[in-house]
């Protein structure tokens, strides 16, 4: 029987010689299973270790999202489930979509986007788990989203061949661009002043400022999961094994590896001092640890790996402070470059999002976890 997420796991990790705190790697599963495990590093090895397992949703995990204080899973159960990591206890259940739960992002501290089959995009308060705003997206699945650093836009791409953006000062589509193709994913780049977006095996780079495509990319297979390891560096990852670290100035690969046995599901990263580690997650069960140098970023290395034994679906990196905050300046630069839209976008004093609707939220710390599917429980 797999241990519930309890109130007051703690684990002792060697101590580092890097000054990172502390980081832990949650990952979802096709088992409905959501693991926990936390990064240890030493001089001398890296080590992945068990902090919980939680038998989270009673259908497949679809999306999973990091705060400094919370974590949410989304599922194709239609529900998003909020835990606490300073308690480390259940939260509560946020029930307003209609069907999978496809993509969840934080917004810092203080807000949560959510995008489901439904074509909903929802704009939910971390303080009080009101739903300020329930947008109509898109008419197919909200398949992406991801909001600007600035968290003045976001982008949303679906199953409608559109790629919309959203002022979220008063929860409004700013544009809409129509795409030749159903797009998987959107993300914007670390600074903002550029954003890609992937359609199937193509992945196009577009410009901010001239929201114009400035280059593509073509991978070998169907593109699964995207990350930006600095502003102009992208790792790329689909169904196959390797994982591909593309120069966005020059639109080559830089760097190759084979990642996993079976094809990568998902990606995420964090930075020690000058330190990238890129995570990978799998269907064939491992979450493994890569040491990826910046500064010479042909040089790859393993660090650590973990075997779940679960077909994993995707994952999230957390730490209590994320230190991925961007500097005054360049949040400064790329809101200017926002402001080229003028109808757009309004000050964030001059008018606030309001409660437009109710929401069915459920707020509590303890709860007892949905029956286990006996053919899919987890060894």
């Amino acid at each position: 029987m797999l241990p519930r997420f309890t109130h007051g796991i703690t684990l002792t990790c060697s101590k580092s010689f890097y000054n990172m705190g502390e980081v832990e790697v949650v990952a979802g599963s096709y088992e409905q299973i959501v693991f926990g495990y936390r990064v240890c590093p030493s001089e001398e090895e890296w080590r992945i270790e068990p902090v919980f397992t939680h038998h989270a949703h009673t259908a497949s995990l679809s999306a999973v999202a990091a705060s400094e204080q919370f974590i949410a899973t989304g599922s194709k159960d239609e529900t998003v489930q909020l835990y606490d990591m300073n308690t480390r206890t259940e939260h509560g259940a946020l029930l307003h979509h209609s069907g999978t739960v496809s993509c969840l992002e934080f917004y810092g501290t203080s807000h949560l986007l959510s995008g489901g089959e439904d074509g909903l995009l929802c704009v939910w308060s971390t303080k009080t788990w009101d739903c300020l705003k329930t947008i109509k997206a898109h008419m197919g699945h909200v398949t992406s989203l991801s909001v600007h650093p600035s968290g003045k836009l976001a982008l949303s791409v679906g199953t409608d061949k559109k790629l919309r953006t959203w002022n979220l000062i008063d929860g409004r589509s700013a544009f809409v661009k129509n795409i030749k193709q159903d797009a998987q994913l959107v993300l914007w780049s670390p600074v903002g002043d550029k954003y890609v977006v992937v359609m199937h095996d193509k992945l196009d780079i577009y410009s901010l400022e001239s929201a114009s495509i400035t280059g593509t990319l073509t991978y070998q297979k169907r593109i699964s999961s995207i990350k930006f390891l600095k502003n102009t560096l992208l790792a790329v990852a689909g169904d196959d094994e390797y994982v591909k670290v593309y120069d966005l100035l020059s639109e080559k690969c830089i760097c190759e590896f084979r990642a996993h046995e079976n094809r990568v599901k998902a990606m995420d990263s964090f930075l020690i001092d000058e330190l990238c580690v890129l995570v990978t997650a799998s269907n064939d069960g491992f979450i493994k640890l890569w040491k990826f140098n910046l500064e010479s970023p042909e040089v790859v290395c393993l660090l650590s790996q973990v075997n779940t034994t679960a077909r994993l679906t995707c994952l999230s990196v957390w730490r209590p402070k994320t230190g991925r905050e961007l500097s005054a300046e360049q949040i400064t630069q790329s809101a200017s470059m926002l402001s080229a839209d003028k109808e757009a976008l309004l000050s964030p004093t001059s008018k606030r999002v309001r409660n437009t609707e109710k929401v069915v939220s459920q707020h509590f710390s303890i709860r007892k976890p949905p029956k286990k599917n006996k053919k899919q429980k987890v060894q």
